[in-house]
């Protein structure tokens, strides 16, 4: 059995175990919508609706569609503009086609949320990359290029004093660039050069 629906303006002919897009509708991955202006069931056409009739689907994903760009300029004005628009849509599966104002047999998923301890333990372990020295931090801000946010990431990361970055090797600078997807940056801007430097300073 198949159904049109219509949502986001649009008009769709579905049947269960479809995916599709459509214009982005609320819900998150796992959750069951149901798509209520259904304008035919089988043989059945509406006027306009289907009385009590429904679609159920399973939200997969909220995404976006690829950018569409629109150029706008005018002759002899010395005037341009461009502008991008990423559409948003939400993939969805068909699950049932209903009649007679009957309900989805399908619950939406329920996810069972960790404790917060458990959670903050896990991504404290998952955070850490280094062994944390003893002693107060130093201000790791005085490297260049490393802001408030940045000390903060390169101390759940366990990296805290200017003589544990001088004394990175060439495998712990991989590790760090891949952990904080700076591509080389460590390199080049010199942070073990730096951090030695600030180090003397600081033993003076």
């Amino acid at each position: 059995m198949f159904a049109v629906i219509k949502t986001g303006g649009k008009q769709y002919r579905v049947a269960a175990d479809d995916t599709l897009k459509v214009e982005k509708v609320a819900g998150e991955a796992g959750e069951i919508i149901s798509f209520n202006e259904v304008l035919m069931v089988g043989e059945t056409i509406g006027a306009p609706l289907v009385e009590g009739a429904s679609v159920a689907a399973e939200v997969v994903e909220q995404g976006r569609s690829r950018k569409v760009i629109a150029f706008k300029k005018r002759r002899r004005q010395n005037s341009k503009r461009t502008r991008g628009h990423r559409q948003h849509l939400t993939t969805v599966r068909i699950t049932e086609i209903l009649t007679g104002g009957a309900a989805p047999k399908k619950a939406a998923a329920k996810k069972a949320a960790p404790k917060k301890a458990e959670a903050k333990a896990t991504d404290t372990a998952a955070a850490a990359l280094f062994s944390r020295p003893e002693g107060e931090p130093d201000d790791l801000k005085k490297i260049s290029g490393v802001g408030p946010a940045l000390e903060k990431k390169l101390h759940n990361f366990g990296v805290t004093k200017f003589a544990q970055v001088a004394a990175f090797t060439k495998a712990d600078i991989e590790k760090l660039d891949d952990a904080l997807s700076f591509k080389g940056r460590i390199d080049r801007d010199n942070w073990v050069a730096q951090a030695k430097e600030l180090a003397e300073e600081a033993a003076k």
